[in-house]
């Protein structure tokens, strides 16, 4: 079986690459005030409601942070304050990667150009990437493509900055909601999913599972 070597492979930042710590800046938050049925509860809707803040036209990221953590709270009864969603917006440029991402980025980059696109801010996502340990050809983010994965428009940006198509590139994700449906439907026909049990498995969208980046190198022959 021959074995596709891309132009590029692109990734998701948060969550696949860099560990997303949303979670654990609401359990910092209001784990005092919640006990732990009502804090998962928390967690889940603060999720829920950061994707659909990103579902209309561009905003900054702080104020995606700011209204999906007010609405979240209004849910479940927790005041809201203005300085909370300050903190969780900061803590973002400290996140650093799992443990598994720099062995793994850094054999495949040796071969392969690594690009990322990235629901983020200019002003945020390179503290990120430098703590990653592998060279990365671009990053691309949200705010450069004034939208938010899932949305088209991302991933169109950054096929145009590429100047490749759907056909070029092996697209690497832990999300099917953010990533890997939507590169699903614009043609990506190659694509990985990094199980790091944020969803569940969903074969509908034709993929190579692996557990973690230590597996990349694989997928593509090295």
């Amino acid at each position: 079986m021959t074995t596709f070597r891309p132009k590029y492979i692109t990734f998701d930042c948060y969550g696949t690459l860099t560990n997303f710590q949303m979670a654990e800046a609401a359990r910092d938050l209001y784990g005092d005030r919640l006990d732990e049925p009502a804090m998962l509860q928390f967690i889940k809707n603060f999720a829920a409601y950061r994707l659909d803040e990103i579902m209309g036209d561009w905003k900054p990221y702080a104020d995606v942070v700011h209204n999906s953590l007010e609405r979240t709270c209004k849910r479940n009864g927790v005041g809201f304050r203005e300085e909370d969603a300050r903190m969780v917006y900061e803590r973002v440029p400290t996140w650093g990667p799992h443990a598994d991402v720099p062995s793994g980025l850094a054999k495949v980059a040796k071969e392969i150009p690594l690009v990322i696109l990235s629901n983020a801010m200019n002003s945020q996502i390179m503290s990120n990437v430098a703590k990653l340990g592998a060279p990365f050809h671009a990053v691309y983010t949200a705010e450069q493509a004034n939208a938010y994965k899932p949305r088209f428009q991302a991933f169109e940006y950054m096929f145009d900055m590429l100047g490749c198509g759907p056909e070029d590139i092996l697209h690497c994700s832990s999300s099917f909601r953010y990533d890997l449906m939507s590169a699903h439907d614009l043609g990506i026909k190659n694509k990985v999913w990094v199980n790091r049990g944020h969803e569940p498995a969903n074969p509908y969208y034709g993929y190579v599972e692996i557990a973690d980046i230590s597996g990349l190198p694989g997928v593509v022959g090295l």
